[in-house]
Formats: structure tokens, sequence, C-alpha cells
């Protein structure tokens, strides 16, 4: 196989038809052309003395001179022997942080670099390390190293992520490689956790023994063995070439060898990835009919277990075309939620899915990476042309969608039972911060009992495999560290999300994770004086810049940031995630948000149809109408307070106080009203005299 670069012209029609702009086909896969290799020479000091390596050299298309742009992180990836130089170098440098490229090659091994946006002056750099966990699956041990890192070497807290990983902040460059390898010397791994390839593969983190839950977190399982890098470089960098690879399903190693249909790079260490790995980053999730614990529809691809009348797994119905993130101000860019491509039967679901990955390889974009998400190109391409390239990959017809019952959001917070006779209990963590009394309190019941645990894409925490003699005391415990059952949390809380933002993350445009608890009071202090009940809720997220990690986009009331103590009011997703919210509001100030709240929780107390969600409601009334409402509110109409009182005991007193009534043209409870409030005006007056 040899590679070549070309450039199409697509069109993306999201909300304007004029719009057009340049698309990247990629690397398009060939077994015709003939091989034609650029070999390159760079030392390694900390890996081999001197390493050679093969690049395809791009071939140019007979109708042009020129090679297409690339992004200055393809460069980086070309050039980087298979993402380790200059990385191998940088971290053994004297100063606080890496170099530009070693700082794009390091998202690949699941760190990021930041620093302390609070503090001015001198910038203080730092690493975020990011855990890869296919279904949020937590072995005991790696839940202990993780709480002794955070607090050896982080800022004494781990955080849960929305792709049940854990993420560790606050690592300085000194400590990098003793971090990383004690994760992966304690059954862990941050190996593209991030960076442009496959990311942590979601599943539904309830530890069910059924067969449908198991065989859905096998799958999730099989397909993240299956697109992980292969080159060896996560372990050269971290410990020093070591091995420590888990011994693989021989499907997954047969079909990640096949290249029946051009999938592959031949001889490559890489034989999926090549030198230049995918355009962007990829998600993919898989789950269970009815369960949207993952929210299927954000993933590039969307994985869902068919099974038959008797509970048996058949195959597989695929979404694709997700994703969340955008870019202010460029209407090009933009939230999307993932489309049917088809059936597959059981056996054959990682060659369809190696088939998807190798087409957004070959044809997504390359030269501007906020177009370079698969999402653009189904955009662009229609999904028939995407599904005729797919089977081109796949080498068979992809088969139509099979029916899916309604989905629903399922947090599995409070106690359960697995179906192996033990238990397992659904803790909320709001906004997925473990920190001070709650994190001791974890580590405790976690090691005493020798507990697994699995981090929800709700950012969440499961405790696996309890014994019922145990519930109590640890019910009891959990408790007095503030992790209560979720009967004792605000209904807002349970559903909420946000990501980091401040002080770290370093394309926060506004607060997040330090805002939401302040902005869920505040929506409770809205929802009383409009007359909702307690019980009543609405799934909130919020975010810091609109890249969408907390999900937003499917929120109910998506707030994401747009300017400093900003943002923009995205309106119209339902409970159970299944439908795209749309923008309302730009630039709304954070003390001026009860001004579009009241108008909104208050119309939808009055208007709502039965057992209708405020994402419908929104939907239903339409964006004008809502305009309109929150630009004339003037505040709640305070209708009069009803009681049910009964002043007449008997029927003679109601007629006498009928005939007096008349005479001061009264109805009788209007006249022994006023004679009540006066007698009781008259005692209150006597008593301060």
């Amino acid at each position: 196989m040899t590679t070549s670069f070309g450039t199409t012209t697509g069109t993306l029609t999201p909300t304007d038809p004029k719009i057009r702009f340049q698309s990247f086909t990629g690397l398009k896969s060939s077994n015709s052309i003939a091989l034609t290799r650029n070999l390159r020479v760079f030392p390694l000091p900390f890996c081999t003395p001197t390493l050679i390596r093969a690049v395809s050299t791009p071939l140019k298309p007979e109708t042009s001179t020129a090679e297409p742009k690339r992004s200055k992180v393809e460069i980086f990836k070309e050039q980087s022997n298979f993402i380790r130089y200059p990385l191998n170098e940088e971290i053994y440098t004297d100063t606080p942080n890496i170099n530009e490229a070693s700082t794009q090659l390091i998202k690949f091994h699941g760190s990021y670099q930041q620093y302390n946006r609070d503090e001015r002056g001198t910038r203080s750099y730092s690493f975020m390390l990011r855990t890869k966990n296919p279904g949020g699956k937590v072995p005991n041990q790696l839940y202990l190293t993780m709480d002794d890192l955070a607090d050896q070497f982080g800022i004494g807290t781990l955080r849960l992520t929305t792709r049940q990983t854990f993420q560790l902040h606050g690592v300085l460059k000194k400590d990098l490689k003793t971090v990383m390898s004690t994760i992966i010397r304690n059954m862990g791994s941050t190996l593209g956790a991030c960076g442009d390839l496959n990311r942590n593969v979601l599943a539904p983190a309830a530890p069910f023994m059924t067969k449908e839950y198991k065989f859905a977190q096998e799958t999730a399982e099989n397909i993240a063995a299956l697109l992980t890098p292969q080159s060896g470089f996560y372990y050269d960098v971290w410990v020093d070439g070591e091995k420590f690879m888990t011994s693989e399903p021989p499907e997954v190693v047969k079909a990640r060898n096949d290249n029946s249909h051009g999938t592959n790079f031949p001889d490559s260490p890489e034989p999926i990835y090549g030198t230049q790995f995918l355009p962007r980053k990829f998600k993919i999730a898989v789950t269970v009919p009815t369960d949207n614990s993952v929210d299927i529809l954000t993933n590039d691809i969307g994985v869902v277990v068919v099974f038959d009348e008797n509970g048996e797994p058949q195959g597989f119905n695929i979404y694709v075309g997700g994703g969340m993130g955008r870019t202010h101000r460029q209407e090009t860019t933009f939230p999307r939620l993932g489309e049917p491509l088809g059936y597959v039967p059981k056996g054959d679901i990682l060659y369809a899915i190696k088939a998807i990955v190798a087409t957004q390889r070959d044809h997504g974009r390359r030269d501007d990476r906020k177009y370079s998400r698969m999402k653009y190109l189904i955009s662009s391409w229609g999904i028939e042309k995407f599904r005729n390239v797919v089977e081109q990959y796949y080498g068979k017809k992809i088969e139509p969608f099979h029916e899916l019952p309604k989905w629903e959001f399922k947090s599995y917070l409070g106690w359960h039972e697995q179906g192996d006779g033990a238990l397992f209990c659904g803790l909320h963590v709001d906004n997925g911060r473990i920190g001070g009394k709650m994190k001791k309190t974890l580590r405790e019941v976690i090691e005493k009992y020798n507990l697994n645990v699995r981090i929800t894409p709700n950012q969440n925490l499961i405790l696996c495999d309890i014994r019922s003699a145990w519930r109590r005391p640890i019910t009891t415990v959990l408790a007095q560290a503030g992790l209560l059952h979720p009967r004792y949390v605000d209904p807002l809380n349970l559903t909420a999300m946000a990501c980091p933002a401040f002080p770290l993350c370093p394309l926060a445009i506004t607060e997040a994770e330090r805002g939401i608890p302040d902005i869920l009071k505040r929506v409770r202090a809205v929802f009383e004086k409009v007359g909702l009940k307690y019980s009543e809720s609405i799934v909130i997220r919020v975010t810091g810049c609109p890249n969408g990690c907390a999900r937003p986009y499917m929120a109910e009331l998506g707030l994401v940031g747009d300017g400093p103590n900003s943002y923009q009011i995205w309106l119209g997703g339902t409970p159970n995630q299944t439908q795209l919210a749309r923008t309302f509001m730009n630039k709304v100030k954070v003390q001026d948000l009860e001004k579009v709240f009241e108008p909104l929780f208050y119309y939808w107390k009055r208007k709502r149809q039965p057992k209708e969600s405020f994402g419908d409601f929104t939907t239903r009334m339409g964006f004008e109408k809502l305009h309109e409402l929150v630009d004339k509110w003037e505040g709640p109409v305070q209708s009069p307070v009803r009681y049910n009182l009964k002043p007449f005991a008997d029927k003679e007193t109601y007629e006498a106080m009928e005939e007096l009534a008349k005479l001061q043209n009264k109805s009788p409870h209007q006249l022994a009203m006023e004679v009540i409030r006066n007698f009781v005006a008259a005692q209150q007056n006597g008593k301060s005299e």
C-alpha cells in the first residue's frame, strides 16, 4: 500500500446554503501505486542509538503541481518517529514546560500541558494526565494508586470525566515519568486517552451480570484493543521500552491484521494508523437497547447490540457522525448527532469499525483541524456516499438498521443487585471532583472491602461487588462524608454536568465547574419562585468554551462560555439525550441569568402539556415566541392566594350573611372575610396597646 494526498471541493450547509469550504481527502489508500519511501534518521538517546523510519512520500495528483495544505500538527506527527520525537528528549530538559511539537505529541500519551490561569506573571506549568478505562472499569489496585498519586504528585483531587476516565491535575514535568510508569505498573494506562486516535470507549457502567450488559462491555473492550497503538512509543518513553501488554482475544488480533480490503499499512509499526494516525480525536460508545447512559448519539461511532427474543446477541446497529465540538462565530462548525449507518452481524463488528476508521483516516480533512472530525466528512458527503466508501473497506454490504425501542437515560445511582448475589452502589459526585473528606472516605471503603469501581459517563462513581452484609456499614460511612442516597440530593444536581474550565484548562473562556454550584442554586430558587416542585428537574450542562466536553448541546438547558462571565444559552435537548439543543441567546452575563430563566420556567410551569419536559416545551413553543416572552418579562403574576376557608357552619348563618351582603353589593363570602379581617386587626391592635 502507498499513500497519496489530494483535495476535493465539498459543500457543507449546516445553516447557510451559500457557505462552502475546501475539504481535504487525507490519506488515500491504494494497492496499485508503486511504493515510494522517504528515509529519515533521528537520534533517539533514550530509546535506541539510531532509528531509521519509513514515511510514505505524498504523491502529487496529476492535475496539480502543488501539495495540499496540511496543518502543523500533521507535520509534527510525520516527523515524530511514531509519536516519540522530540517528546522523548523534552521530558528530560530543565525547563518546567515542553516545546510546541511535544505539547501536541504528549496528547497521544494521555496528557495535556497546562498552566494556572488564576496566577499572573510567570506561568506555572503542570500536566493533566487522563487514564484509559474502557467501559469505565477500574480495578481496586488502580483506584488506590490513582488516589495516592493525586496526593503525592497532583493537587490532591481526582476528577471523574464524561468519558469514564480519571483526570489527574497538577503533575510537574519532573514527575511525569514517575507518575506515568506507576500507572502502567498498576493495571492502568493513559495511552490514547487524548490525541488524534480512538479515545476511551464508553459502555454502560452498571456491572449487571446479564448477557446483554456483559456482551456490551466485552465488545467495548475488544474495540478499544483493536484500535490501541501498536508501535510501542508509549512504553519506550515512559518505561524504557518495557512491555506491559495484556493478552488479547484472538479475534481482535485477527481483525487488526486483516488487510483483505486495503485497510492497513503493510509492514508498518502502526498497521491501522500509519505515521499520521487520524485527522482528529475519535470517539466510540457501545450500549444495549434503551440504555442511553453513554450519550450514544454524540460519538463518532455509536454501537448498539441487537438481541434476539432469547436475549442472545445477533449483531449490531451502528450510528456514525456524532460530535459536540464547535467554534464560536463560525457557523460552518457545529454539534451533530450520529445517524444510522446500518447493521452488521455479530462476528463482523471489529471489521466494520476498522472500515469506518479507515474511511475517516483516508478522507477526513487534515488541512484545518476545525473541520477534521468525521461529522464534517459525513455532512459534506452525505450518509449514502459515506456508507458506500465504508463498504469498500468492509468488503460487503452493510445491512439495514434494525428498529430499536425508545432510549432512556439511566444513572444507576443508589443500590442495585448485580445479578450474581452481590450489590453495587452508584454514588453522585458533583462534577466528578473527588477531594477532601469524600476522597478519604472513598479510599477507606474501597480499600477495606477490596472493591472494584466503575466510572459513569455522567461523572459519577459505582462501587462494585458489595456483599449484602456490607450495605449498612458502607451506607453509614458514605453518608457521613456527604455521599448520600440520590433521594437526598437535589434532583437538579443529579443530572447536571460541567467541564473543569478555569483555572487549568487553556481553552476556557469562563467558569464551568467552579461556577455550576451557584448556578444550580439560583435555578432552584427560580423554580421555587415560579411554583415548580422540588421533585421537578431539567438537564443542565455547563462548559467554559464551545468545545463541548460536558456535552452541553444535548442538555435541556446548556450554558456555553462565550466571554468573561458570559454564556451562550442553548435550549431544546431532551432528558434521554436524543435531541440536539439550539442556540437561544448569546452573551448573557452570569449575573443576568435569572432574567432569562424566570420567564422560561414560569411559562413552562403554566403552558406545558402533561408530562412535557422543559426541552420538549421549548421546542414546541418555538424560539421566536420564547424570545417574546423573555423580552416582555416583568416578573411572575401574583395570583391571589386561595385558601379553602368555609366561614359558614350552618345554613341559617349563610342566609343571614347573604341578606347583609346584598345591601353592600357584596357576596356572602366577601363580607364574611371582611368581618374576619376586621376582627383579627382589632385583636392585634388591642395587643399592641
